[in-house]
């Protein structure tokens, strides 16, 4: 199945973003790895083609579209970050019609296994590879090591079979020999399996400790599964004294039910949920472009080039930008208002932010600004760093803090460079770890441009080992933003740009796409 130009009709499309803050609530994790998408939710990401803007669940709404007619009654998981692209024989279907889960599995580069699930899968008697197999999986591992892959047969050989690397979606012909796994994208489970889960939640009430659907079911499925896993808390956000009994009841509740696996041999995975993937499958990646024919320039007024260098462009998403203004190759800005001669550097990320006029935004840059409601205001922040930055790293002591990176720089010195002093109140949430997540060094501002400004000096202060004194603003942590986020706001400013937009398309002199 190719993933083309979606067939849905503009009233659909206003009607789902009508709906978006409503649903934006019910995604799960907090996007730490790709922090734009944090507030509203990775399903509503904008992708660079459609007029008016295609979001992921659209195009996931697309890629599916065959899937309930060869379906039994069930449910299907999925993640909103990732784009399966696949190809079968012409009369051949993918069918979810077996009892307990069924998962769709891509075949990988290892490196790629260690950040994704591998299915251990039972030896097969066709020696013929097929685009299309139904396999049984002895047990399925989360983000294993290479190590454990190996010692638990979780490695093929290729011989002269060529898969995919599922990283960044091309097409790598292994050489004769080379290893691979199989990794995981979405999965199925039969109505049976989500009764028996949705009475095991009726009776233990309120969960308070984090289950993944993925790691904390599928690794309980398959004749091969342990509970070794219930006590490794690796991949875990924030670890309850209750997550590993939890984990294990879970175990033991669905221990003996089947996972079938659905291998797509002639696949391809493609993960935008970091900053590094997201920036890689909008400005530099072909192949993708190519096959879901994305645009430099998608729906947005600009009265200025795009540059293209060796292949890698800007993209620019549901935006305008003013007369003079450049964007470096490797950038992406989407939702977003640029001022006459705004200049954004290589490989940024500029989302829902209003920039004044000659601003400079330095390569490698992350902005994003939301709405608050605090105390029945409306308010503005602009959450500011680099793309490279790990806003997941933790320290468990204030001594530490020193250990955190902010745009390269130790978070201790920047932290002297806005004359801020390290305390507890300097943290948000719990004081048990500190992390940029939690830590309130963003200023809180009456317009979306102040606040934009004002967080690109706090960059500036540290590119520059300068000083920018924070310490008479009202600050706020990127934590503390998604609790008061005020996504109606978010959502009125984005339709602003875009009746704005629309309003000037039949002027010839600017481009519009």
């Amino acid at each position: 199945m190719a993933a083309g130009r979606v067939p849905f009709n503009v009233s659909l499309r206003e009607a789902t973003r009508r709906k978006l803050q409503k649903f934006s609530e019910l995604r799960g994790g907090y996007s730490q790895r790709l922090p734009s998408a944090s507030a509203l939710g990775k399903i509503f990401t904008a992708l660079p083609f459609g007029n008016p803007i295609y979001q992921m669940l659209e195009l996931k709404l697309a890629m599916y579209i065959d899937f309930p007619s060869h379906m039994n009654p069930g449910i299907v998981v999925t993640c909103a970050d990732d784009i399966e692209l696949y190809s079968i024989g012409e009369f051949e279907y993918i069918r979810f019609d077996k009892p307990g889960f069924t998962a769709l599995a891509h075949p990988s580069s290892l490196t790629v296994g260690t950040t994704h699930g591998v299915f251990v899968l039972d030896p097969s008697n066709d020696k013929k590879q097929r685009d299309l197999e139904y396999r049984c999986c002895h047990c399925f591992l989360h983000k294993p090591s290479i190590e454990k892959m190996h010692q638990l047969n979780a490695v093929c050989r290729s011989g002269n079979f060529c898969p995919q690397d599922l990283a960044r979606g091309d097409a790598v012909c292994l050489e004769l020999d080379s290893e691979y796994v199989y990794t995981d994208s979405l999965f199925y489970m039969d109505y049976h399996s989500a009764k028996k889960l949705l009475a095991f939640y009726e009776e233990i009430g309120t969960l308070s400790c984090e289950i993944d659907a993925y790691g904390d079911f599928l690794q309980a499925l398959g004749p091969g599964a342990t509970m070794e896993y219930t006590t490794n808390a690796s991949n875990v956000t924030k670890e309850e004294s209750n997550l590993v009994d939890m984990r294990q009841r879970i175990f033991h509740l669905l221990k003996g039910t089947s996972l079938n696996v659905i291998v797509l041999n002639n696949s391809k995975f493609y993960h935008i949920g970091t900053t590094e993937e997201y920036l890689f499958h909008f400005t530099s990646d072909s192949n993708l472009k190519l096959e879901l024919g994305l645009q430099s320039v998608a729906f947005s007024s600009i009265l200025s080039d795009i540059p293209e260098h060796s292949g890698k462009t800007s993209c620019v998403i549901h935006s305008i930008l003013d007369s003079g203004c450049s964007v470096a190759p490797g950038s992406v800005v989407e939702y977003s208002r640029l001022g006459p001669d705004v200049s954004i550097g290589a490989n940024c990320i500029v989302s829902y932010s209003s920039i004044i006029p000659n601003a400079v935004v330095p390569a490698y840059s992350f902005l994003y600004s939301l709405s608050l409601k605090t105390d029945e205001h409306l308010k503005y922040s602009t959450m500011a760093f680099g793309v490279q930055d790990n806003l997941k790293n933790n320290v468990k002591t204030l001594l530490d803090i020193k250990s955190l990176q902010f745009f390269g720089v130790s978070f201790l010195s920047c932290l002297e460079s806005w004359n801020l002093k390290v305390t507890d109140k300097l943290f948000s949430g719990s004081k048990a770890q500190f992390s940029l997540w939690t830590a309130r060094i963003f200023p809180v501002c009456s317009s979306v441009s102040e606040s934009v400004t004002t967080s690109l000096k706090m960059l500036n202060a540290v590119k520059s080992n300068s000083s920018f004194n924070l310490s008479s603003h009202q600050l706020i942590s990127i934590e503390e933003m998604l609790v008061c986020k005020d996504v109606e706001d978010m959502i009125a400013y984005r339709e602003k740009i875009y009746l704005e937009i629309n309003l000037i398309k039949n002027k010839p002199h600017l481009e519009i796409c």
